[in-house]
């Protein structure tokens, strides 16, 4: 099995390159390591979309047979605690489009792209591939965002915005639809698997806890692995 692993930054992986033994050093951005016999390329694509899907669109030509991404994301929803590990189902790119006075126009209701063109359903991208481990989580509906959110203002326009087009979000990242839209495309099974390390809300550091997410992404990342995909 040829297995990708995605993320932002090494920071959110850590944990888990440590159980990994070091195969190749590809340089730059990409390594490989074995894992229980398996071997697995890991992508540190850097932080935000454009660079996740440009370093995805390098990488996806030498068809993974499964490619996950790993990281941190804010919560919109107070039910999911801080450290829970979430499987992202659906994703979109909720700041793409156009100010329209006080409205904003995604770039669907702006007849530039139909919301069912592909990989898009509604607008949005959504994963229905899964596997044991994954099944066992929590799903949710994930935005990705090129600023993430830390004003009341921008918190509640955006949720009011959302939820007339009825994509109501739980989680938002800065690269989760770019993920999706360049495995979707390849048409490449994926998992986007995230864990919680703060609230949205007004941007206060002291109430994140950025640790205990990574420390439980890892640990369930482990058992993906070591499940069937």
């Amino acid at each position: 099995m040829n297995l990708l692993i995605v993320s932002a930054t090494v920071k959110e992986i850590k944990p888990l390159l440590k159980m990994l033994t070091l195969k190749n050093d590809l340089g730059g951005r990409l390594k490989t390591y074995y894992y229980n016999n398996k071997e697995i390329d890991v992508l540190i694509t850097g932080v935000g979309m454009t660079a996740t899907a440009f370093w995805l669109g390098k990488m996806l030509s030498d068809r993974y047979d499964v490619v996950l991404n790993l990281g941190v994301c804010g919560s919109f929803r107070r039910e999911i605690g801080i450290g829970e590990v979430v499987n992202v189902v659906s994703d979109l790119f909720s700041d793409l489009g156009t100010e329209n006075g006080e409205e904003f126009l995604d770039v669907f209701e702006m007849d530039l792209i139909d919301e069912n063109e592909f990989p898009f359903n509604n607008g949005k991208l959504t994963n229905d591939f899964k596997n044991d481990v994954s099944n066992s989580l929590k799903t949710v509906h994930g935005i990705t965002v090129n600023t993430v959110h830390g004003n009341e203002k921008s918190i509640k326009k955006t949720i009011d915005l959302l939820a007339k087009s009825e994509c109501m979000p739980d989680v938002e990242s800065m690269e989760g639809a770019a993920f999706f839209y360049a495995c979707m495309s390849e048409g490449i099974p994926c998992l986007q698997i995230r864990a919680v390390s703060n609230y949205v809300e007004r941007r206060n550091k002291e109430n994140w806890n950025i640790p205990l997410a990574i420390e439980a992404l890892n640990e369930k990342v482990l058992e993906i692995i070591n499940s069937k995909l």
